[in-house]
């Protein structure tokens, strides 16, 4: 039995599921705290409906997000404990920042939030709610910074004696120019991930005709962030792909499963071939577009697998340093394609609910619920390309992910603990999306008070925290 496989399957799994939640959570604190900015400010029963409303689907995500994650942290020590050796001088501290600045900020102020309903002032409550959104913004940070060293490791030093690495310069973790590009992409794709939910939700409301004003609201405010958030995601993901060329140029000629060097690339929507051929069977090409997004000018040399492969050889000794390409090259496109689907869908809904319209066509509405998974699955391809690209490094250019691997882990035990965890988070798939559905589908209760609720409201959001 393959033990580096069963690991990599299990960590892999755990994170893709991970970041089904994180995303849509980010982007609903967000939202939560202009609604609720909204209400201060006008007065207007119609948003404290929306941010009533909307806090149950949050808190549901931001529960699974932090369960699962704090998984993550485990199979990285139990799984991977030659990397943790290896990088825990440098890694452990933007992951201490995330746990003990970030989520600290995270959990006390969404408690605040939760039970400080008609118990804090106005203005006081408003700035829990905003703290929760910069909380969850500072934890994606951090995040981030440590996985961007894994791509692109700074500020530190090789200590031989001890084999480890050890940290110089905090402050260049943070600064890392891949973080800096990476980070925006990661906050453009939870806004339109939590776009996509809003509108799925809003949608199924509406169909029904059911809370006319508090969905249509939410409805084109979800149009309007999938618009803006699509438009980010292209302008910081062409940013961060000029990035990855020049730190990791192996992972963006992978992503085009471009073989040998060319000027003037041209970038394929489609094409047929294998992982071994030096040439395509068929294609369909976008011309020059290749060079502009790896180095900003169309008339550039885009880098082959090929010729990096040889260059790699040259630099780290004999080896294979390709990752797998077909991995790379679709879930490259998948990620782009599922995000502009949801970004073209939020353009026409704001040209189709203009000036208080609503479509009664259902199957517009039936294509805004069932397309709302579509952004939710380009971050998790984004994820998948991210780390499949850099293989076979786990921290490129220092660590090889074979050499990461937990000695005295055997590997039925891993995929023991494989099996059980997809058991269980089968289970809590199943948990989360019937309260999804449950209080969603809810909706707004008739009768509901324009003012907060009290005692009975706090028992219904206190579940999740």
């Amino acid at each position: 039995m393959d033990g580096l496989l069963f690991a990599r399957l299990q960590f892999g799994a755990t994170t893709i599921y991970h970041f089904f939640f994180v995303p849509v959570s980010i982007g609903l604190a967000l939202y939560l705290a202009m609604m609720q900015t909204a209400w201060y400010r006008t007065g207007k029963p119609k948003y404290l409906k929306i941010v009533k409303f909307w806090s149950k689907p949050f808190l549901i995500c931001f529960a699974v997000g932090v369960v699962t994650g704090i998984v993550l942290e485990f199979q990285i020590g139990m799984n991977w404990s030659e990397y943790s050796r290896f990088v825990g001088d440098v890694f452990g501290a933007p992951l201490a920042m995330e746990a003990l600045l970030a989520f600290f900020v995270e959990a006390t102020f969404i408690g605040l939030w939760i039970f400080g309903w008609d118990r804090l002032p106005k203005g006081v409550h408003l700035v829990c709610i905003w703290m929760v959104a910069i909380g969850t913004n500072l934890s994606a940070y951090f995040i981030i910074t440590a996985n961007s060293w894994m791509q692109y490791p700074v500020g530190f030093t090789y200590n031989s004696e001890r084999g480890r690495a050890e940290l110089t310069d905090f402050g260049a973790i943070l600064t890392n120019k891949v973080a800096l590009a990476a980070y925006p992409h990661i906050v453009a794709g939870a806004a339109l991930s939590a776009a996509a939910v809003v509108i799925a939700i809003s949608a199924w409301h509406l169909a029904r005709g059911a809370h006319i004003d508090v969905m249509r609201t939410s409805l084109r405010f979800g149009f309007a962030a999938a618009v803006l958030a699509g438009i980010g995601t292209t302008i910081t993901g062409d940013i961060q792909g000029k990035v990855m060329t020049e730190v990791q140029p192996m992972k963006m000629a992978a992503a085009e499963a471009l073989w040998d060097s060319q000027s003037q690339a041209s970038f394929s929507i489609f094409t047929i071939g294998t992982r071994d051929a030096t040439h395509e069977v068929f294609s369909v090409r976008v011309p020059y577009l290749l060079s502009y997004i790896s180095h900003g000018d169309i008339h550039a040399t885009v880098e082959g697998i090929n010729d990096v492969q040889a260059e790699y050889e040259r630099i780290f000794g004999p080896g294979d340093y390709r990752p797998h390409i077909p991995t790379t090259y679709w879930s490259f496109r998948y990620m782009i394609g599922l995000g502009a689907v949801t970004t073209a869908l939020g353009l026409l809904g704001l040209w189709l609910t203009r000036r208080g319209r609503l479509p009664d066509n259902p199957w517009f509405w039936r294509i805004l619920i069932w397309t709302s998974p579509l952004p939710i699955l380009a971050n998790a391809f984004g994820w998948i390309f991210t780390e499949m690209g850099r293989q076979p490094w786990i921290v490129f250019g220092e660590m090889f992910t074979r050499d990461a691997l937990s000695p005295v882990t055997p590997a039925w035990q891993v995929l023991t603990s494989l099996a059980v965890f997809t058991a269980i988070y089968a289970a809590l798939a199943v948990v989360a999306v019937r309260l999804l559905f449950r209080y969603t589908q809810a909706g707004l209760p008739p009768d509901e008070p324009e003012s907060a609720d009290t005692e009975g409201e706090d028992r219904r959001l206190t579940f999740a925290y």
